[in-house]
């Protein structure tokens, strides 16, 4: 006798529909990661339960966010190809969207700095350690080129800086070696002129010879006698 078909309705208790709802979740997660492995396919699953709570899941190779955003494209281009004209009417349709793609993107930032992580699964959870080691390396590359610019930078200020120091060195030793000069030009040209000064004042009184003023013929009777 076979089994007969079990009427879909609401379970009314709350601790067997909180057990139905795991064991469902789980059996959905497990189809929609065979349907992906089978037929390379990308899948995103969004569960709110009656509490509330959110419970996602997307495809080994993909984010949730990729595929949410591919998900917009298309249904974007879509909407273009169907409908060319668009009235103004309809744009307050895309204001939920928004508001939903405002919340993935808060929730990923919210992740990104290591909050609300228990909803993820451990795939989840690789997937967001890979991300932010990839962010990480870009940072410490960024890093490293802006460091060797500040260094280069502040090599070429030092050499500028030196050279500017010996070429002031260069102007003081020319200075102080001007300044030598002159004071030995003045020094010598003192000298030269007190020895001028003694000279003209020998020149003036001559040693004079007395005899020379006594006629020759008085010097020799002075000698006779």
């Amino acid at each position: 006798m076979g089994r007969g078909r079990v009427e879909l309705k609401r379970i009314e208790n709350k601790i067997s529909r909180q057990v139905t709802f795991s064991k469902r979740r789980s059996g959905l997660w497990k189809k929609a990661n065979e349907i992906s492995v089978l037929c390379d396919a990308q899948i995103a699953l969004l569960v709110f339960s009656t509490k509330g709570k959110l419970f996602h899941y997307s495809s080994h190779d993909s984010s949730m966010g990729r595929i949410l955003e591919r998900y917009e494209q298309h249904t974007h281009s879509q909407k273009k190809v169907d409908t060319p004209y668009e009235p103004k009417e309809n744009l307050n349709l895309d204001y939920p969207k928004l508001v939903s793609r405002l919340e993935l993107l808060q929730r990923n930032m919210r992740n990104y700095a290591g909050e609300d992580l228990d909803p993820l699964s451990t795939r989840e959870l690789q997937s967001l350690e890979h991300q932010l080691n990839n962010a990480l390396k870009r940072i410490r590359t960024k890093k490293n080129q802006v460091m060797h610019e500040s260094i280069s930078q502040l090599q070429k200020k030092e050499k500028l800086m030196v050279d500017q120091n010996n070429a002031l060195k260069k102007q003081m030793k020319e200075k102080q070696a001007t300044e030598e000069s002159r004071e030995q030009k003045e020094k010598e040209g003192g000298g030269s002129e007190q020895r001028g000064g003694a000279e003209e004042d020998g020149d003036g009184a001559p040693p004079t010879d007395s005899n020379a003023l006594i006629p020759p013929w008085l010097l020799d009777r002075v000698k006779r006698r």
